[in-house]
């Protein structure tokens, strides 16, 4: 089954690849990597605004961080020109979340992205992870996630 598939099955079709919001590239591909640059929460509507321990939920933040992970796969394939059968396994993400001092389930929000990519990927999509807090992200966006990629 190919990820386009899978993705189809969970109802996922992948966005177009977003631009970069300032003086970066979305992507970097280096020997069997691609590193691609933090996406910011946003869907369909819009950005995904709010900051978790005041205004938003988990289940809120942990969506917002599955829409971070459709757009790292859509940057992914822009990188790889539409070719996701390149995709080896995803090795990292690097999780940031909006939210108030004593919120501490930055953990749970982000599964949102890695209990996606699985569901997406299978064993590929397993990947080391950090998940940490932020004061405040671009825009007022809830989460941005950055991602390491191993392709072939």
């Amino acid at each position: 089954m190919t990820i386009e598939t899978r993705l189809a099955e969970l109802g996922v079709t992948l966005p177009d690849a977003p631009a970069p919001a300032a003086n970066y590239v979305p992507f970097v591909v280096t020997g069997n990597h691609v590193h691609v640059s933090g996406q910011i929460s946003a869907g369909p509507d819009g950005q995904i605004r709010g900051k978790l321990g005041a205004d938003m939920t988990v289940e809120a933040g942990a969506a917002a961080a599955k829409a971070c992970a459709i757009s790292l796969l859509a940057q992914l394939k822009r990188a790889l020109d539409g070719d996701l059968t390149r995709l080896v396994r995803v090795v990292k993400l690097v999780g940031f979340v909006n939210s108030t001092p004593d919120f501490t389930d930055q953990p749970k929000v982000i599964n949102g992205a890695s209990d996606f990519l699985v569901a997406a990927l299978g064993d590929a999509g397993r990947h080391a992870r950090s998940a940490v807090s932020a004061a405040s992200l671009p825009f007022g966006v809830a989460v941005e996630i950055e991602a390491i990629f191993e392709i072939r």
